[in-house]
């Protein structure tokens, strides 16, 4: 569906920039079609609603997260530098990964309940298995750090969710040209999850 002629990568920039700066659900599905030049039925060839085209940006999010971390930590033999070169992955991003993960962070809750629309669904399904994913291997590799004895011997999963959640909340207020530097806010959160897993 994405030829020389798809209107599918620029709607889905325009619902970024949207969903991310406006909010979803003070986005228009209309506005959206107006930005990019088409019609409002042309939208529908490519996303059958407006949830549709959120839920392929979440799953897509949840994607490149997760590549981002296996490509981190796939180098890193010892526990603490994995986990060191994971929160320094988390927070490499663009200004676009961040409208990304910010319309991740904000819409979560979707994820949560079962779509009526196959098509929907399907992006649903995909992106909570991606959760599962990035969840599984947070806490394999905490769970490896706990087994050499370099962090402190806790619920492996519960821990990878803690961190898991103190990484992604940075999304809901961290703006690209506010008064804080993402770099600064990358070294707090790393050593954050650095004490608190330390033995």
């Amino acid at each position: 569906m994405a030829g020389p002629r798809s209107k599918r990568a620029a709607i889905l920039t325009v619902a970024i920039e949207s969903f991310g700066k406006a909010g979803y659900d003070a986005t228009k599905w209309s506005s959206v079609a107006d930005r990019v030049g088409i019609g409002q039925p042309a939208l529908y060839h490519y996303f059958e609603s407006k949830a549709h085209c959120l839920l392929t940006i979440m799953r897509m999010e949840l994607e490149r997260s997760h590549e981002m971390f296996v490509k981190a930590t796939s180098g890193e033999t010892e526990a603490m530098a994995a986990l060191r070169a994971a929160v320094r992955a988390a927070y490499e991003v663009s200004e676009r990964d961040v409208l990304r993960m910010r319309i991740l962070e904000n819409n979560f809750d979707l994820l949560a309940v079962p779509r009526q629309s196959a098509r929907e669904e399907g992006e649903r399904a995909a992106a909570r298995q991606l959760v599962q994913q990035i969840e599984l291997s947070w806490t394999g590799l905490l769970q490896r750090g706990m087994d050499a004895g370099v962090f402190a011997r806790r619920d492996a999963r519960t821990l990878a969710l803690s961190l898991l959640g103190m990484i992604v909340s940075v999304w809901r207020w961290y703006r690209p040209q506010g008064s804080t530097p993402l770099a600064d806010v990358r070294d707090l959160i790393e050593d954050a999850c650095v004490r608190i897993v330390a033995a």
